[in-house]
């Protein structure tokens, strides 16, 4: 018994001292690194038309911009208003910049810079919307299309995606060159018009023309990521994402082959039956979930700004990373941080209820983690489904993971500056895109490439993108055209 209780004993000091070394690494690491945020003095606030931008803004959200895949010119009258909007609105701008109208509908300023030498850089916006989503018109508090000026809003499709950024470009634009502003690099302001169904159209023939031309960019710096209040747990402060990475973009057409014929005499395997259990198996064997590049960088980044339990996990991945994955995945929204994500979106078999159908097709869509490609996808998608009768194809339009930009650039800092400068309360970090933007075209004439939005969120805000009741405060709206003011001052002055 006395052996016995010996070894007890020994057992849990063994224990004892194992959970204190564990709590001695896991403290270690947690405090090891202090704050990761450059130290700037926050700007007085520059004087700023609030109203007559608000107003500027709310005339060009009633050009209703509606891009089209297939039918690319159902906005060119639209398009052509804005336009005509843009050129009345911004007269000091258009006075000093060199405007172009590339492939019949998107802008191309150049505001040309004095020092020859200096890598040019460029700011990007999109002027076209998605639509209303069919018969929720009734559902929002101003008519979607109306550019109401309301309880301090500015209401309507576009006032965030993406005519908020365009405009508070060009008012910052405008105010510069009316007190004189010369830059020393030169500034493009690149807008194209078919960003929300691929960008092909506009940006594409945009970069396309830059790289002609042999023009070579410091940064792009596009729409992406947002000043994000009350979002991430453990972090009191709001969080300025910058991203610098963006998920690729892949839909695979899935075809099943069966034999056609009466619905009385069905065969074992149909088409229906076989692409239905193909796809079970996707949805069932999805991509692994994996922290790495961005994403990595963004956690060890916010990691000494959390609090409490938060930091600790953030800062023992090594450790918790098991546990934070699992949190992870019980969200659509945060899973695709961290996945390439799988998304059935379209099902296609079948045209009368007694009559087997010979064909059915489904469409689905996967978005990249940088590491990915197209080609892994497909293989991922041809060994899971494991039917030879089943074919896979391409959708037109997919594209790899652009390149990852380096946060050590200089151009990264200066972003980083601007935003603690105009934004003083909020924490920076760099992150992941998971949308696709304009700016991916711009990756064989860019140096680096930025996403990110200037605008204030919480989580109520986020389902207004793409969705009902679409606004922005006027306050916020302020706040963006003060950001690219300091940005052009900063990076190009």
């Amino acid at each position: 018994m006395r052996r016995l209780l010996k070894w007890f004993g020994l057992l849990v000091l063994l224990v004892v001292a194992a959970i204190a070394a564990l709590a001695g690494v896991l403290a270690f690491k947690t405090f090891r690194h202090g704050s990761q945020q450059i130290a700037v003095a926050p700007l007085a606030p520059i004087a700023v038309d609030e109203q007559g931008a608000a107003k500027r803004l709310s005339e060009a959200i009633r050009f209703q911009t509606i891009s089209n895949f297939l039918n690319p010119e159902q906005d060119a009258a639209a398009l052509d208003a804005l336009q005509a909007h843009i050129q009345a609105s911004f007269p000091a701008f258009h006075a000093v910049a060199k405007r172009e109208v590339v492939n019949g509908h998107s802008l191309l300023y150049t505001w040309q810079g004095s020092d020859p030498q200096a890598k040019p850089i460029a700011l990007l916006a999109h002027q076209d919307v998605v639509p209303i989503a069919p018969k929720t018109e009734q559902d929002w508090q101003q008519p979607p299309f109306s550019g109401a000026i309301e309880g301090g809003y500015i209401w309507g499709r576009g006032s965030w995606d993406d005519k908020g950024n365009l405009f508070s470009m060009l008012e910052a634009a405008e105010l510069m060159a009316k007190q004189g502003f010369r830059p020393k690099r030169t500034i493009y302001f690149a807008f194209g018009h078919d960003e929300e169904v691929s960008g092909l159209r506009g940006a594409g023939k945009i970069a396309e023309l830059l790289a002609s031309r042999n023009i070579r960019l410091d940064y792009v710096l596009d729409e992406g990521l947002l000043i994000t209040e009350g979002v991430m747990k453990g972090l009191d402060k709001p969080a300025a994402l910058i991203g610098v990475a963006e998920k690729g973009y892949a839909t695979l057409v899935l075809t099943a082959r069966g034999t056609p014929g009466h619905s009385s005499m069905p065969p074992r395997d149909t088409a229906i039956g076989m692409l239905a259990a193909g796809l079970v198996q996707l949805e069932n064997h999805r991509l692994p979930m994996r922290i790495r590049g961005s994403v990595a960088e963004m956690f060890d980044t916010l990691a000494p700004e959390m609090s409490g339990f938060n930091r600790v996990v953030l800062s023992n991945l090594w450790l918790f990373r098991p546990l934070l994955l699992s949190e992870f995945a019980k969200s659509g929204t945060t899973a695709a941080m961290v996945q390439t994500s799988t998304a059935l979106t379209v099902f296609n078999a079948g045209d009368k209820d007694n009559v087997l159908p010979g064909i059915a097709e489904a469409s689905v869509n996967f978005r990249l983690l940088p590491g990915d490609t197209q080609a892994s996808v497909a293989d991922h998608v041809r060994t899971t489904v494991a039917n030879d009768k089943i074919s896979i194809a391409p959708f037109e339009g997919n594209f790899d993971p652009p390149p990852v930009t380096g946060t050590k650039s200089p151009s990264y800092q200066a972003l980083t500056r601007t935003i603690r400068e105009v934004f003083p309360d909020v924490i920076v970090a760099p992150g992941l895109m998971i949308a696709a933007t304009d700016s991916r075209h711009y990756s064989n004439v860019a140096d680096n490439i930025f996403r990110f939005s200037p605008v204030r969120a919480t989580p109520e805000d986020l389902k207004r993108f793409h969705g009902t009741n679409e606004r922005i405060s006027i306050k916020n709206y302020a706040d963006m055209i003060r950001f690219y003011v300091r940005l052009m001052q900063s990076t190009a002055g």
